[in-house]
């Protein structure tokens, strides 16, 4: 599909909830009927007004299913589009050709290639890492991550290896995980998927696989030190019993919070410990498509975490960052995640480990896949669609 490079004009929207007329998310019936929080404000927080009103500027149209992004030093934007290319989107908004050199997607389903993640130390060494859905034959398919580094022009990849790959291989073509961030010490952390079907969900608990799982691992390849290496554990498991986490961030504390994809009604929010059990799928606050249970369809069990926070309905989540920039002084602190299901920038109100607030920004106006910080506090967010875009978000005036 030809990509669109589209003036640098300003639209500016009035994406408020205090419109008049505008519905509370919070009224929406949940789809777990008769599940409860295990404690006040797990869910359902108090609405905050949807300010200021923002302006939203077009850099790049026409991107296939955009997935991942991350900022390099000279000011533009590295972009995924899942059916296996990856772009260089300049701070003009202009679009390089599909850059060479990565190795085969397969693209059926929700696979593809996905996040993407740049070297802090860059300018040095020019490396950069990418997840992608890769195909192992017969059908079957795995999460894995390569790395390589960018040429000089910009327009392919050299010395690429692949340094993971997700175990067991699977038959299906759902539930990839995906998101790449790099802890204080340099390790990778990779978010993976359970593969949905029944045979494999319940995989998740077991944490001698990938799947299901936060996975840390050094940046060439391995397990990195310092993982909680249980007996009977893979040396790269961070943490266990996740369904599929699409969203993950550090915060300023060093931590990782992660959200991961509930089933009808589950999204959850969650404070990694290392070592800890998130219970998908003996616990969720949700249930089957069917309308059935999950399992015995319990929210909490001994052993298990509770999430800081969830939603019922979902918002499907897909990106998120903790805001630190200059352009919304009042958000400093809060977690911004993008909602595909929920279409919608999702503003999280943090004290501590606990949701005080949400607010939802551009509602209805499009499925938003990830979301990241500019350098100068602008919030950039892309677009999934056929003709997906990456957009400049900042107050308006």
């Amino acid at each position: 599909m030809p990509v669109r490079t589209l003036c640098l004009c300003l639209v500016l929207l009035g994406a408020t909830t205090g419109c008049a007329g505008a519905v509370s998310f919070n009224d929406a019936p949940p789809n777990a009927a008769g599940q409860s929080p295990a404690f006040k404000g797990q869910t359902r927080a108090p609405e905050r007004p949807a300010t200021p009103t923002l302006s939203r500027q077009v850099l790049a149209s026409g991107l296939e299913h955009p997935w991942g992004m991350d900022a390099l030093p000279d000011g533009s934007w590295l972009v995924t589009e899942r059916p296996g290319r990856l772009r260089r989107i300049g701070a003009n908004g202009t679009v390089s050709d599909p850059i060479r050199g990565l190795p085969d997607v397969d693209a059926r389903g929700q696979g593809g290639l996905l996040d993407v993640l740049v070297d802090p130390d860059f300018p040095q060494t020019r490396r950069i890492w990418w997840s992608y859905a890769e195909p192992r034959g017969a059908g079957r398919n795995g999460t894995a991550v390569a790395t390589g580094q960018l040429s000089a022009d910009g327009g392919s990849l050299n010395a690429v290896q692949v340094i993971f790959r997700q175990e067991p291989a699977w038959a299906s073509t759902l539930h990839f995980g995906g998101r790449l961030v790099m802890d204080r010490d340099g390790a990778l952390f990779l978010t993976t998927g359970e593969r949905s079907l029944p045979a494999a969900r319940q995989l998740a608990q077991d944490p001698a696989t990938h799947l299901g799982k936060v996975l840390r691992l050094a940046p060439l390849g391995g397990a990195a030190p310092g993982n909680p290496a249980a007996p009977g554990m893979a040396p790269e498991v961070w943490t266990l019993g996740h369904r599929n986490i699409q969203a993950a961030a550090l915060a300023p504390d060093g931590a990782l919070w992660t959200i991961e994809h509930g089933p009808r009604g589950g999204d959850e929010l969650n404070r990694l410990r290392p070592g800890a059990n998130y219970g998908w799928p003996v616990i969720t606050y949700g249930e089957d498509y069917s309308g059935r249970p999950i399992g015995a369809g319990i929210t909490a069990a001994e052993g298990m975490e509770q999430p800081v926070y969830y939603w019922d309905p979902v918002i499907a989540p897909s990106g998120m960052a903790f805001y630190d920039g200059a352009l919304f002084p009042d958000w400093r602190g809060s977690l911004l995640v993008g909602g595909l299901a929920g279409q919608a920038l999702v503003r999280l109100t943090l004290s501590g480990a606990r949701v005080t607030a949400e607010a939802r920004y551009l509602r209805g106006q499009g499925r938003i896949r990830d979301v990241a910080v500019a350098p100068d506090g602008a919030v950039m967010i892309l677009t999934d669609a056929d003709d997906g875009a990456l957009i400049r978000l900042t107050p308006e005036g």
